[in-house]
């Protein structure tokens, strides 16, 4: 996977955080930073249920040293449209990952993830953490 970039999706942040491991020591151990890719909806996921101010200030600077990838007014028009193909087919896929994988298909990147609702967004990259 060298030389990829990866969106780590929040499932992993949180799961990390649930077994009691610091996922920026964790996530920096197997990848470069500069391999990594963030949004907004994944930081504002993250962030949004630390508890404790010292655990939120390491995540969110963790997140400033990777790439952002942005949801413009066009890559909005893309998240609909794409939610809008997926309803058809009969996969309800919440909003959030949409944009998630938005962002991904965008930058390039792989989506980390333990949700299966990223298996059925037509060609997006998903790996399964492994850690």
């Amino acid at each position: 996977m060298n030389a990829e970039s990866i969106l780590v999706d929040s499932h992993v942040f949180i799961d990390l955080m649930r077994k009691g491991s610091d996922p920026t020591r964790v996530i920096l151990s197997r990848y470069e930073s500069t391999d990594l890719v963030t949004c907004g909806v994944v930081k504002a996921e993250v962030l949004r249920g630390i508890k404790g101010t010292k655990a939120r200030n390491s995540l969110e600077s963790f997140f400033k040293i990777m790439r952002f990838s942005d949801l413009g007014a066009e890559a909005w028009d893309d998240v609909w449209e794409l939610a809008w193909q997926l309803d058809r087919k009969g996969w309800v896929i919440p909003l959030t990952d949409i944009a998630i994988a938005s962002c991904a298909l965008r930058s390039g990147a792989w989506v980390m993830t333990s949700d299966a609702h990223f298996y059925k967004i037509p060609n997006l990259k998903v790996i399964r953490p492994d850690f």
